[in-house]
């Protein structure tokens, strides 16, 4: 089982959970390899091809995956058993990784052969990125979830100091084929805390999601629920222009600054350094300043790295400047992952990090081959230009989008619904099935309560609704109806399980407007078969 600590024993903090703690550590020391493989990688690509488009494609070939295959293995993660298929991910990027360091070790390796070797440690990554987010909340409880969170980041940017300037070295040193293996051997730390977690097994009173249906619900639970449309929108913003430095990186180094492997390797250790300072910084700002403003601080930070670093000319100036992106790439992304997290439940967790890792990708997807044919036409410092013009003009999106409090709303189940009353217990796949609410109300009070329970719509059709609407009684003023449609009894008995407690207390303020001492009538409708 997993062990946790009691709230009077440090439960607020993360490392004193051993199975996220050892996760974790393992966590970084494959993070370190990737960063070590992203040296190689991008290093390899400016041996064998010139083009500035070539080199940007490396950046494409490991974020393309996460674009295509996010949603779908946040679908199989919120139906299948999350240990597992990370196992199997694990195992997929770990034979990846070996494959490629024997193909450059022969030298064998062509532009396309890089691309595709890149493309499938991509796939691994896409197919554990959405479980990754999605197992934290099993790993520590709610009080601890914004600094876990948050730690994660700090893990990611510890790797990110240490993976490229290691990677840097010892592609001086041993080669490229020794920075490929490398990476392959720290899977294998992920790999044996999976293998020793005993995962519980969740309870189940109704049977799984089947995956197509998941992929819908994951789709209509976005395009539902506001607070994760604005994640959505606000890391479009970021990430569209942000990749403009990602991809443009070694080119930089090589080419603008003259630099070998090993110096590569120490601009993004500074850029890695700059995040940990930000992530440690982060801990304490945000206790004291809102999430918004920070956002805003970070992306502003930022982009005015980007234009910096297109006038840098010497090495030392450089790695300054990356520091200070380091400090806004950390501040933003923090600030994004919680805000996912926090606009998502449980039971479409995954699914719904997965939309987000899906936005984040593609934007850093689409922004590498932007930015990349533009240095082509252009020059690399003209790309950065207007990379970094143009993040500082999404700014404005903070105005009208603006990211919620860390402490966000409460999202576990209520379980408040009554049980459906029925004569005869119907079939899971019978459908549609209408729900009727019946409400009565002061007449006088009829404007203030029909705005109020059009609230409900987007929550209603968030957890399983295909069709909403109210009905007002024209014999019984102040009787009203309020009804929604599922695709199948089973759906809305899923239903019943996806209310929050967010959703009771809302329940509870509509309540105060409807007239006696018996709560609102329910009635539940199946078409005839």
């Amino acid at each position: 089982m997993l062990e946790k600590m009691s709230e009077d024993t440090g439960s607020a903090r993360p490392l004193s959970y051993p199975v996220f703690r050892a996760l974790w550590i393992a966590t970084i020391v494959s993070n370190v390899g990737t960063w070590m493989h992203d040296v190689g990688a991008g290093w390899l690509m400016t041996s064998l091809s010139p083009s500035p488009l070539l080199v940007a494609l490396v950046q494409t070939a490991t974020t393309l995956p996460m674009f295509l295959l996010a949603l779908p293995a946040g679908a199989l993660a919120d139906i299948v058993d999350r240990r597992k298929m990370l196992l199997a991910a694990q195992v997929l990027g770990l034979l990846a990784a070996m494959t490629l360091a024997m193909l450059t070790a022969a030298g064998l390796v062509s532009p396309g052969i890089l691309l595709a070797a890149t493309f499938m440690l991509g796939i691994a990554a896409a197919l554990s990125a959405p479980v990754f987010q999605a197992i934290v909340p099993e790993l520590v409880d709610r009080q601890a979830l914004p600094d876990a969170i948050a730690l994660n980041s700090l893990g990611v940017n510890i790797s990110r100091a240490v993976g490229p300037a290691l990677g840097g070295a010892i592609v001086a040193i041993a080669g490229i084929p020794a920075v490929f293996a490398l990476n392959a051997l720290s899977v294998l730390g992920v790999l044996v805390v999976l293998v020793t977690w005993k995962r519980p097994q969740a309870a189940r009173t109704l049977p799984p999601e089947h995956f197509f249906g998941a992929l819908k619900a994951g789709y209509r639970y976005t395009r539902h629920s506001p607070a994760l449309r604005l994640v959505l929108i606000r890391a479009m913003g970021f990430f569209l222009f942000g990749s403009a430095l990602w991809a443009m990186l070694p080119l930089i180094a090589r080419r603008g600054l003259g630099l070998d492997a090993a110096g590569y390797g120490v601009l993004l250790g500074c850029m890695g350094a700059g995040a940990v300072a930000g992530a440690i910084l982060l801990k304490r700002v945000r206790t004291i300043v809102p999430a918004n403003p920070v956002s805003v601080a970070a992306t502003l930070l930022f982009a005015l790295a980007m234009l910096a670093l297109a006038r840098a000319s010497h090495a030392w100036v450089a790695g300054a400047v990356l520091f200070l992106a380091g400090l806004g790439w950390i501040g933003m992304l923090t600030s994004l992952n919680v805000a996912a997290h926090m606009a998502a439940p449980g039971w479409v967790k995954a699914r719904a990090l997965a939309v987000y890792l899906l936005t984040f990708q593609g934007a850093m997807t689409c922004g590498s081959v932007l930015w990349g044919t533009l240095a082509t036409g252009t020059s690399v410092a003209t790309a950065l230009v207007i990379a970094g013009v143009g993040q500082i003009l999404a700014v404005v999106l903070a105005v009208r989008w603006r990211l919620p409090q860390h402490s966000g709303t409460d999202l576990a189940p209520s379980h408040h619904w009554a049980d459906p009353v029925v004569s005869v217990q119907p079939g899971m796949d019978r459908g549609p099935v209408l729900i009727e609410i019946e409400y009565r109300v002061e007449p006088s009070r009829l404007v203030e309560f029909v705005s109020a329970l059009r609230r409900f719509k987007s929550v209603r059709h968030r957890d399983g609704a295909i069709r909403w609407d109210v009905w007002e009684d024209v014999a019984e003023p102040g009787r009203i109806v309020e009804t929604f449609v599922v695709e199948s009894w089973v759906e809305h008995q899923r239903q019943h399980e996806r209310v929050t407690r967010a959703d009771q207390l809302d329940q509870d303020l509509l309540n105060e407007y409807h007239l006696g001492d018996k709560p609102p009538v329910v009635r539940h409708l199946l078409r005839p078969p």
